[in-house]
């Protein structure tokens, strides 16, 4: 029998960790400081390029698992959590990372965008939750964080599917940590605002473009004065805050929404 803490994660084993969207950007910056704090990392995107790289730079020592593949696609999100527990015999830490977000003039928008973000944000992120969360239950702990963003909150007619997708995700948060609090199992959520991702910078490219702003520097930097700390927020700084509620947070924390947005957000 293995000994457990108090969340009953293995004190003598690694924790088991699947995170999604690990090819890149925040992603890959989790998976990274996961295996630097000894975690098994098993990493799930589209890109088997990226995650390949991601792989390496979690170093040689880093236990590390690759799960190429569209998880908005069938039964790919069981699927990614059985290979997980296949692998490693359970799982400890899910993180919700994989995310997609296109711009439409709200006049304007399409049934193929609203699809393709609702089955990446939305039916790919709950039931990698519920299929995370049958495993844990059963195994008497784990720990799941999701992204979310402060557009949730906030009016955005030409980023309509992405902000109501992201208000589905605080949704799912609450629903899930209530129903898997008895068995142990800790659901949380990170909220980090503007950051130097890939999929935020084509974003904001595309959201000049769409109102009509040919000086696409200025338009960055006024968006970036509206953070009240007076900065974007570096990839590192978002990873902490995922890796303490994965490793670190007390156990009585859960249902929480965390920002991580420099006040962008305001609870």
């Amino acid at each position: 029998m293995v000994e457990t803490d108090e969340d009953g994660r293995g004190g003598g084993a690694a924790p088991r960790a699947l995170i999604t969207g690990a090819g890149g950007g925040l992603g890959r910056q989790v998976a990274i400081d996961l295996a630097a704090r000894g975690v098994s990392v098993a990493l799930a995107d589209l890109n088997a390029k990226g995650v390949e790289e991601t792989a390496a730079l979690c170093g040689p020592n880093a236990s590390t698992l690759a799960i190429i593949g569209d998880l908005a696609a069938g039964d790919a999100p069981e699927a990614a959590v059985d290979t997980v527990v296949a692998h490693w015999g359970g799982i400890d830490i899910l993180v919700n990372n994989a995310g997609y977000g296109g711009i439409e003039r709200f006049l304007e928008m399409t049934a193929a965008l609203w699809d393709r973000t609702f089955s990446i944000n939305v039916k790919a992120l709950a039931l990698l939750t519920a299929a995370a969360g049958r495993v844990m239950a059963g195994q008497g702990s784990g720990r799941i964080i999701n992204l979310t963003s402060p557009a949730s909150r906030m009016a955005l007619p030409n980023y309509t599917a992405y902000a109501a997708s992201k208000a589905a995700v605080d949704s799912i948060t609450r629903a899930a940590a209530v129903a898997l609090a008895p068995s142990g199992v800790r659901v949380n959520s990170v909220a980090p605002g503007m950051m130097d991702t890939e999929m935020q910078r084509s974003t904001e490219e595309k959201l000049a473009a769409i109102e009509g702003r040919n000086d696409v520097a200025a338009f960055l930097d006024e968006r970036t004065r509206r953070v009240p700390v007076g900065r974007r927020a570096e990839i590192g700084e978002v990873a902490a805050v995922v890796v303490w509620l994965a490793l670190d947070a007390p156990s009585y924390i859960t249902a929480e929404r965390l920002n991580a947005s420099g006040g962008l957000d305001k609870d």
